[in-house]
């Protein structure tokens, strides 16, 4: 009767000392392996933007191991509750790493981007695989991605800028809507670049984002949407290529530090009621205008000038009543301490004939915070009083 009872416990005695001993020797064996990297296991290249809700983790490349030696690791999945793998698991003796040991922040046990506002990231941080959220403020830079050449008999498109790949060559006549991106730039003015430039010449036709100040990946055209929303894209839109661009903002606050008003005064010799629009439309131009630290930008390019006729004037045509707007946005960007804008004078005169007022000028913002500017204009005429703002975003 003893001896009966003693061979069960020496039995379970003996599984429990070959156990610990698979363990050690599977403890062992791993440490002579190097640990699967973070970058392994992504379903896309670190750096790439993601949601909430996307797929971050390419199950098929997750290392498998040996049961018998890693045991430990049903409780794990078990946890993460995947029992299809725990039961796969006990039934081909290999067990799919657990992916908390490999992932991290902001990675849902089944793989998926989760908990966080706004466009992320996929990053490594302590040798695990994470998703960085977005920081309050979040800009890249408008460079050209999709771009046209043209050759003798048509044109060649490439997409990722100069050095990227060619995707198609298309002759004169198959130039249309259908062949090339028209959200920046129609077909007439396709057509009329092609008629006017030389053989080699270039022509963006879309843009991505790049340089970002977070340092993710560059985001293509046909992402930013997605991503960033319909006003990033609107705002890209609007502004030259180079332009910095702000992708997202969190919650933040918005705090005037500047604001002037001047009047256009009146000069019937060119034209009140033009100089009245003109500065309307300089205000326009520049209106919602963001400036990250360390970062230019111009005004928006879609906005009309109605020119003046000024025998003085190159070309014998000005655009008057852009200096009192510039005069305006000048005294509130140097009333915020910041430098004043290339392209604007501090005369009368604000700005030479023969400078574009939104191409031509362009504002530095030498702070740690981005700022905003605000453009607006009451009356008309000669009455016209063009107001600005400097707003600190923090």
């Amino acid at each position: 009767m003893r001896k009966s009872l003693l061979n069960p416990i020496i039995a379970f005695g003996v599984l429990i000392i070959i156990i610990i001993g698979f363990n050690f020797v599977g403890n062992t064996i791993e440490s002579y392996f190097p640990a699967q990297k973070p970058e392994e296991i992504s379903s896309m290249p670190i750096g790439e933007t993601v949601v909430n809700g996307m797929k971050v983790v390419n199950n098929d490349k997750i290392r498998k191991v040996p049961i018998i030696y890693h045991y430990n690791y049903l409780n794990s999945l078990f946890e993460e509750k995947k029992y299809l793998q725990i039961l796969n698991g006990v039934l081909t003796g290999s067990l799919e790493t657990p992916l908390l040991k490999i992932a991290g922040n902001h990675i849902s046990p089944q793989g998926i981007a989760q908990g966080f506002e706004g466009p992320g990231f996929i990053s490594v941080e302590d040798d695990r695989l994470v998703v960085k959220p977005p920081d309050t403020f979040l800009w890249g830079y408008k460079t050209g991605y999709t771009i046209g050449i043209k050759k003798k008999d048509g044109m060649e498109i490439k997409e990722g800028g100069i050095s990227g790949k060619t995707v198609k060559v298309i002759s004169i006549s198959e130039i249309n809507n259908e062949t090339i991106p028209h959200d920046y730039v129609n077909l007439e003015t396709v057509q009329k670049w092609y008629n006017s430039s030389d053989e080699g010449d270039i022509i963006n036709l879309d843009y991505s984002l790049v340089n970002f100040n977070d340092g993710r990946n560059m985001v293509s055209p046909e992402k930013i949407q997605t991503f960033f929303g319909n006003t990033t894209l609107t705002y890209m839109k609007n502004y030259p290529c180079g332009s910095p661009v702000m992708a997202y903002m969190g919650p933040h606050q918005e705090k005037t530090i500047a604001s002037t008003a001047e009047s256009i005064g009146s000069y019937p010799e060119y034209g009140d009621a033009t100089r009245g629009y003109n500065a309307m439309s300089f205000s326009n131009a520049w209106n919602g205008t963001i400036v990250p630290p360390g970062s230019s930008s111009h005004g928006k390019l879609n906005v009309y000038f109605e020119g003046v006729y000024d025998p003085n004037a190159t070309g014998n045509y000005a655009v008057h009543g852009v200096c009192p707007a510039a005069r305006s946005m000048r005294n509130a960007i140097g009333a915020a301490g910041l430098p004043t804008p290339s392209g604007i004078k501090w005369d009368h005169l604000s700005i030479a004939y023969g400078v574009s007022p939104t191409r031509d000028v362009s504002v530095y913002n030498n702070m740690n915070y981005p700022i905003k500017i605000l453009m607006w204009t009451q009356g008309s005429g000669a009455g016209t009083v063009v107001y600005s703002k400097i707003v600190k975003l923090s």
